[in-house]
């Protein structure tokens, strides 16, 4: 049987990670893989969760299962974290999940039982696993224009204008804050006239929201989204815990779905119960522990918090260091909007071949796309990547 299987294409990032881990350079430089890094290079473990582990490894006395949905006190905690007072929690289903991408995945699965023919309007570009995700699941994908290249900014002109096509019965996926892969984000103008617009089609949106705290600041992030939770009746929200708790391998994640009513958020969470059952029964719990213990200590929170300020006060360094670099290299501010941008990503607007070529002749990794992670950078290393950047052409 196994040898009728076809052959799949390996995932970009990964296939990225094994070139830059066979390259035998001592001075290459890593802008692909989405982590965070400090001014070392290193993605450490924070403080508050290895606080947070050590309570539940000297208090923890079961291992037995958690509920279906997960622990309901990981996902009240989480749920306030995420979308404050903007909606009841009578409104509000929600499920445990596997990371953030298992969140986007139950959420699509929850609107394909809804609707089997559901169009799936995808911001132009956006997080590949999206379409990936979109595509395995036989649901129709819409792109929609979200940034423009020639401007280096959003297009949200063009984006409403594409979602005036959306309808009842379809989803428009929007990213919560710091836009993967560009970095430019929606306003609260920009929200509130998304938010009109879906009002007028009908249509519902999904909000993936995976870096909130690395933007703007941790309330500042979810402005937008919770703008959005106030003005429509249904919402999805898919969050995750991997960058801004930094617990990437322990894989917590929730996702929410805020109904009109009660009979109608019963019957969502009775969905969203059945399909986590139907794919892999209970959720992982060790990662959600110890966000809820972080969320429900008030020191240790604050002690949380202060340290993701200090990674989103670190990035935003890196952006505008590169900026002003590239600024005083090339002689040009074109490459301002890096400093302006928010998040761990921004397009640097190369071509396939410069991308090549600032890999093979320079040491520098990312994306095809020319998507980089300013939070691999670091004071040392900007003025190399700069001029790189400028010496392909850019």
């Amino acid at each position: 049987m196994l040898a009728g299987l076809s052959s799949q294409t390996p995932d970009k990032i990964m296939a990225l990670m094994r070139a830059y881990a066979a390259d035998p350079r001592t001075d290459k430089i890593d802008l692909g893989v989405g982590v965070f890094r400090d001014p070392a290079g290193r993605t450490p473990v924070m403080a508050a969760v290895k606080t947070a582990e050590e309570r539940l490894w000297r208090n923890q006395d079961t291992k037995t299962y958690v509920a279906l949905e997960g622990d309901p006190a990981y996902l009240a905690a989480l749920s306030g974290l995420v979308l404050g007072d903007a909606v009841p929690a009578d409104r509000r289903a929600a499920i445990a999940t596997p990371g953030g991408t298992g969140a986007v995945r139950m959420g699509l699965e929850l609107a394909r039982l809804a609707n089997p023919s559901a169009r799936i309007f995808v911001p132009d570009p956006s997080w590949p696993n999206h379409a990936a995700i979109i595509g395995f699941l036989g649901l129709e994908r819409v792109d929609y224009r979200y940034y423009d290249a020639q401007a280096r900014g959003l297009n949200i002109d063009g984006m409403l204008a594409d979602l005036g096509r959306a309808g009842p019965g379809d989803v428009v996926l929007l990213h919560g804050c710091c836009h993967n892969p560009t970095g430019a984000d929606l306003s609260a103008q920009d929200w509130q006239a998304v938010a009109g617009l879906l009002a007028e089609t009908g249509a519902m949106a999904m909000v993936d929201i995976a870096y909130q705290g690395f933007g703007a600041g941790l309330e500042a992030d979810a402005e937008g989204l919770r703008i959005l939770a106030r003005q429509v009746p249904e919402l999805l929200v898919a969050t995750s815990c991997s960058k801004n708790f930094g617990i990437y391998r322990e894989r917590a994640g929730a996702l929410f779905a805020l109904a009109p009513d009660g009979p109608t958020r019963d019957l969502a969470q009775s969905n969203l119960t059945m399909l986590n059952r139907q794919t892999y029964a209970f959720p992982p719990d060790h990662g959600a522990r110890v966000v809820t213990e972080i969320l429900t200590d008030p020191a240790l929170r604050a002690d949380w918090q202060a340290e993701l300020e200090g990674m989103r006060l670190h990035m935003q360094r890196q952006r505008q260091g590169l900026a002003d670099t590239l600024r005083d290299l090339g002689g040009s501010d074109r490459f301002a909007h890096l400093g302006a941008q928010r998040g761990m990503f921004s397009l640097l607007g190369a071509t396939p071949d410069q991308v090549e070529r600032m890999r093979a002749e320079h040491g520098v990794y990312m994306i095809g796309d020319s998507r980089i992670n300013v939070a691999g950078l670091s004071p040392d290393l900007i003025p190399r990547v700069a001029q790189a950047m400028l010496a392909v052409g850019l």
